[in-house]
């Protein structure tokens, strides 16, 4: 099992709830309250994770991560950002110094 396509997977599921009863989903509930709630859940949950780094807790850490990562492709399908768009970010950035890519943003 490969940890993009678990990615992938929950990708999937997530893009299949838009549009469900938000009674039968947690996911369906989360999207109808649009993407700036997406985003809000997004930031909480990226907080936690922060926080359990902090501390030190590794099984606190790793279950805080996985929250971040379901909130982060609910966040991504709230604003019609596909998940194999951000991997193909992350490809091309590949092999690049982090310096490098940082400078390639900035304006001329």
């Amino acid at each position: 099992m490969t940890a993009d396509g678990v990615l992938q997977r929950l990708a999937a599921t997530v893009a299949a709830r838009r549009g469900a009863d938000p009674a039968s989903s947690h996911t369906a509930r989360l999207l109808a309250k649009g993407p700036a709630k997406c985003a809000q859940k997004f930031g909480e949950e990226a907080v936690e994770a922060v926080i359990e780094a902090a501390r030190g807790d590794r099984d606190a850490l790793v279950r805080e991560g996985a929250d971040v990562l379901y909130h982060l492709l609910v966040m991504l399908t709230a604003r019609g950002v596909a998940l194999d768009d951000v991997l193909a970010e992350l490809e091309r950035r590949e092999g690049v110094s982090g310096i490098g890519e940082k400078a390639s943003r900035r304006p001329e």
